[in-house]
């Protein structure tokens, strides 16, 4: 872990200020009035439009005078081109480092502008019960996006599964992993870890597709900790183009869906009670954007 990303996880320092804060007021940048354009639609990526927490947002969003239509992606590799395409007015699916990942790649400079939560990431396993019951030279499916990748390894390596390179980073890739691991590992598209369940002895799973899987967060047989310092960078955004970042009615619809009870209880629902959810300061979100993207193009 590189000193820059160090200061960007020493931002969440006041994380539990945040957290603590979370039934009050939004941040003071999304309380502006919506602007004319609160008469058009306003399109918003997501991944799992399915949850129905969606509906009660477009809902909510309505009450305000602000017309939402939800574009539904399959794949976490398509709401961001999408986005600085101008086919999505926003986006709301990915942590700070995804996008940071996605910014140096593609050379662009989506930000975020807003909060909702972070969510641990689970291994799961159709087989065993425990980790500890997971074979000695087995395989263990991980994402292959980078960002989700090196999480999975990480907790593969806290879970004393692997032993990583270097103690390990955001950077990490299945590359990295040990000849002394107890398992090895297997990156597959995000989507499709759950499915491989069958045929490997455990995999980790984002949580939007835990649930598509026929499984329930409670299945987790080990995760991260949301509440950990350096998990700040895995905070879950509202992202928008540059020059939309101080759009006020963009950011109303920050305010609505942190005020909205209905909605964060429905985002609750869905993560199976896992979320934690934030209201962290726009600026401290942007600073480290910019720092984990330093950090990706110095270890590029």
């Amino acid at each position: 872990m590189s000193k820059k990303f160090v200061a960007a996880a020493a931002l969440a320092l006041p994380l539990a200020l945040v957290l603590a804060g979370c039934a009050g007021n939004s941040a003071d940048a999304g309380s502006g009035e919506a602007t004319d354009n609160a008469d058009e639609v306003v399109r918003i990526g997501v991944v799992g439009a399915g949850d129905p927490y969606w509906d009660t947002y477009v809902e909510a969003a309505a009450e305000e005078g602000i017309e939402v239509e939800l574009i539904d992606f399959s794949e976490y590799t398509q709401p961001n081109p999408a986005l600085s395409a101008d086919e999505l007015d926003l986006n709301q699916f990915q942590h700070i480092i995804y996008l940071a990942t996605y910014n140096v790649q593609a050379d662009d400079d989506l930000q975020p502008i807003g909060s909702t939560a972070i969510y641990p990431l689970g291994l799961y396993s159709s087989q065993y019960t425990s980790v500890d019951d997971i074979p000695e030279g087995s395989t263990v499916a991980v994402p292959n996006d980078e960002s989700n990748q090196a999480r999975g390894l990480l907790v593969l390596q806290s879970a004393g599964l692997i032993e990583l390179e270097d103690g390990g980073s955001i950077f990490s890739t299945v590359a990295d992993v040990l000849p002394e691991s107890k398992v090895t590992v297997e990156a597959l598209d995000a989507a499709f870890t759950a499915t491989s369940l069958p045929d490997v002895a455990a995999a980790i799973i984002n949580n939007d597709f835990v649930e598509d899987a026929g499984l329930s967060f409670e299945d987790a047989i080990a995760t991260d900790d949301p509440s950990d310092p350096t998990a700040f960078p895995y905070i879950n955004i509202f992202a928008a183009k540059a020059e939309d970042a101080d759009n006020p009615t963009y950011l109303k619809l920050v305010e609505i869906f942190q005020n909205t009870q209905a909605v964060t209880d429905g985002l609750q629902e869905a993560s199976g009670g896992t979320a934690v959810l934030v209201k962290t300061p726009v600026d401290d979100l942007v600073a480290s954007l910019s720092d984990v993207e330093e950090d990706i193009r110095a270890n590029q």
